[in-house]
């Protein structure tokens, strides 16, 4: 499964410039598979968590759209205050574990209309078996005209030789990102792989009150967004992963006492009802009875079993609602998915919640603050030695977090 080792943003409304993990231009240790942003209210976490949905939101609409979508407000609001360059992002990943990690790099600025357009795009990636110098672009895209290298392999050759692979681009909708329209092409199968690992982002926006919602029946293989399908996935699993669907119940059962079993009740008109069974009474409660706790902890374990899981899933303040005690549980879950399997997503998460910091390790986690100037900046709570070591002798890092040591004094 694809592994982001490193993300940068810049100019995107408090982040004026903050890098996670690893760049190709920059040292450092990647990303872990299971990440965490910790930080005050205001510094940030939201604002980093919307980044990556911008540029999914990119790829699958266009950049004007993009702006002015999920109560953006457009891109002067998004555009960082005191500035005038444009929204830049960067990309450092790799297909698999042992791939040559690949660079994708975005920058997104103001036509002579004012409207948002692709000022230009770049994916690069070392040539075959080189493992030091500067990696060479196959794409190369300015204000929708450039270069592109068909194949797996053809890159801009040595000494200004050009490849033969190479050819001449020009875009006719400068809003659209180049990937989006030359990854649909069999001739650039580089570029079709890393759309649609673009494409196959998850950013959950779950909320109960759309999982108490009653979906026409009918099976369906993935949770959306919002999890308002959560009946119809419930469906598909009971029929096509019986196995899988019932370790899902026994661990919501060891999480949340009284749950027996969950299955889904057609009703004439064709809807789908969720129901819970509880030992302790003899009819079922629907989900329009249950927790909201309940209801998340049960989609989030969905989620995570999925046969077909997303590459790379992003999940915000998973603690509201949640009982504390099952924090560090739920933190152990999301560890064990993104670190227990080959084909296994890597999971990004934001909280403000000490309980669920109890459970991670401090390279997993990334300190967000704010700085006098109102840009926010990030640190790797493993680069900060005294909390390593506090760790170390079995201190846990909420507790740690939650007695100020981990923020900047």
């Amino acid at each position: 499964m694809a592994l982001i080792e490193g993300f940068r943003v810049q100019n995107y409304r408090a982040l004026r410039d903050v890098t996670l993990g690893k760049l190709s231009s920059q040292g450092g240790e990647p990303l872990t598979p299971f990440t965490v942003v910790i930080g005050k209210n205001g510094v940030g976490k939201s604002t980093l968590f919307d980044a990556f949905g911008f540029v999914a939101d990119c790829l699958v609409h266009d950049v004007e759209q993009a702006c002015d979508m999920k109560q953006r407000g457009g891109y002067e609001r998004l555009r960082s205050r005191g500035t005038i360059d444009p929204i830049r992002f960067e990309i450092y990943y790799r297909e698999a574990t042992g791939e040559r990690p690949m660079t994708y790099e975005l920058s997104i600025a103001l036509d002579e209309t004012g409207r948002p357009f692709v000022e230009s795009e770049l994916l690069k990636q070392r040539r075959k078996g080189q493992k030091h110098g500067r990696p060479y672009p196959f794409l190369r895209l300015n204000h929708g005209k450039g270069m592109v290298w068909a194949g797996e392999e053809a890159v801009e050759a040595e000494g200004g030789e050009e490849d033969r692979a190479q050819t001449l681009v020009e875009l006719t909708d400068l809003r659209q990102l180049g990937i989006a329209t030359l990854g649909t092409l069999k001739e650039h199968p580089r570029i079709k792989r890393f759309r649609d690992f673009l494409k196959g982002w998850y950013l959950s926006y779950f909320y109960p009150d759309a999982a108490r919602s009653l979906p026409t029946a009918g099976p369906q293989k993935h949770l959306n967004s919002h999890g308002d399908n959560i009946g119809n996935v419930v469906q598909f699993m009971a029929r096509e992963h019986k196995d899988r669907f019932k370790a899902v119940l026994d661990r919501i059962a060891a999480k949340i006492p009284g749950i027996r079993s969950i299955d889904t009740q057609e009703t004439q008109d064709k809807r789908l009802l969720l129901r819970f069974n509880d030992g302790a009474f003899a009819d079922p409660f629907f989900a329009q009875q249950m927790s909201d706790g309940t209801l998340k902890v049960f989609a989030y374990l969905l989620l995570m079993d999925d046969p077909e899981p997303p590459p790379f899933i992003c999940i915000e303040e998973p603690e509201n609602g949640l009982y504390h005690k099952l924090l560090e549980a739920l933190a152990q879950e999301f560890r064990a998915h993104a670190t227990g399997k080959k084909n296994a997503p890597q999971i990004f998460v934001t909280t403000h919640q000490p309980y669920f910091v109890d459970a991670l390790s401090p390279d997993e986690v990334w300190i967000l603050e704010k700085g006098a100037d109102g840009y926010s900046f990030i640190r790797r709570v493993s680069d900060l030695e005294i909390v390593k070591n506090l760790v170390e002798e079995g201190l846990p890092l909420g507790g740690l977090w939650y007695s100020d040591y981990l923020e900047t004094k």
